[in-house]
């Protein structure tokens, strides 16, 4: 059962569409609370970094269901064009400033997400590819 749900498209769609609401949820919050006071910027930074890497992993899956040539590419793509719009967005939001910065950071975010996909999907392959024939 866990694999027909695993692999369910719409189950998949659904995921980034959750977690793209959880970042718009939080960009369109005046302030949010400052999780390590005495080191500035490491939550923002970190946030950033998270939020954007699982999207990517999730777009990454997602078009994996579709049968995408190059689903990485296309998540890294879909990544940041919604980074973009998440800045655009918080110009609106009063306490909060749209930066470049934030974007790049969007996109290290989204492309380590990204790497570390492959790595766990190359760590499989070799572990299949050592496994003797018939097991």
């Amino acid at each position: 059962m866990w694999n027909r749900l695993y692999g369910h498209v719409g189950l998949r769609w659904t995921a980034v569409a959750a977690w793209m609401a959880v970042i718009f949820f939080l960009s369109a919050q005046p302030r949010l609370p400052d999780l390590a006071p005495g080191l500035p910027g490491v939550e923002e930074i970190g946030g950033h970094l998270l939020a954007y890497g699982v999207l990517a992993v999730l777009l990454w899956w997602a078009l994996r269901g579709t049968g995408t040539r190059t689903p990485a590419t296309w998540a890294l793509l879909a990544a940041i064009l919604y980074g973009a719009t998440d800045e655009l967005h918080q110009h609106f939001v009063p306490g909060r400033t749209a930066t470049v910065e934030d974007l790049l950071v969007d996109l290290i975010g989204a492309s380590l997400g990204l790497l570390l996909v492959n790595g766990w999907r190359l760590r499989r392959l070799r572990a299949r590819l050592a496994q003797p024939l018939g097991q």
